[in-house]
């Protein structure tokens, strides 16, 4: 699903990223640790298309993102990529189905489908009866499932998580957590997680660890 080689990133005379190479599976739920600083979320970046590389391929779901342009890139990232951050990023004067839909919308797919598909996840991720409901009007843990389920709506390639847990307590981190898994099963969905969290990054199917812009340890 990713196959990137010798990705470097600098910002100025920064060195971020200095040759990190990498290879994910469909199907499979890795996570990235490390220090503050390492180079986790640049990576993250590179590969989700949010930023471009300064050298090195990337390849996803067999397509070579540096052939892109922006549009395309656009085009690409909202269709193939989902994103899950540490803070949800709900548009508070929307409802949660409305939230969920936007992705959708902005790739041409009819509104009636959008929030078909809307209300689907919402039923899987038991928020059903939440759907009319503000973000102010949910929990933290809803509103990060909400998040999921926009990340979700358009069925992406690959599911990009970025402290996903970090802003919740540890109930409704153990949730978000097993809702990964419980995706990669039902779905067979990709998953790439920047984490902190100890515990979700056992769980991986794969832990890399960074340190200094590099990979320097991966096990199973």
């Amino acid at each position: 699903m990713i196959l990137a080689r010798e990705i470097t990133k600098s910002y100025g005379s920064l060195k971020v990223l200095k040759g990190v190479s990498l290879d994910i599976s469909k199907g499979e739920i890795v996570s990235v640790t490390g220090a503050s600083g390492a180079g986790k979320s640049t990576l993250l970046h590179i590969l989700s298309t949010i930023d471009r590389a300064d050298s090195g391929s990337v390849m996803v779901d067999g397509i070579d993102i540096r052939k892109l342009n922006d549009r395309q890139l656009a085009n690409f990232r909202n269709r193939k990529v989902g994103f899950i951050f540490q803070f949800h990023h709900l548009l508070p004067e929307f409802t949660a189905l409305e939230n969920i839909c936007i992705p959708a919308l902005i790739a041409g797919t009819g509104r009636r489908e959008a929030e078909q598909r809307a209300m689907e996840l919402l039923d899987f991720l038991s928020l059903k009866e939440r759907a009319t409901h503000k973000p102010s009007e949910l929990s933290g843990g809803e509103q990060q499932r909400v998040a999921a389920a926009r990340a979700l709506i358009n069925r992406p390639a690959i599911l990009m998580a970025d402290e996903p847990s970090g802003n919740l307590d540890s109930a409704n981190a153990r949730q978000l957590h097993q809702l990964f898994f419980e995706l990669r099963d039902k779905f067979g969905q990709t998953i790439l997680i920047v984490t902190h969290n100890e515990e979700l990054a056992t769980m991986s199917d794969r832990r890399l660890y960074m340190q200094d812009g590099l990979i320097v340890n991966r096990t199973a």
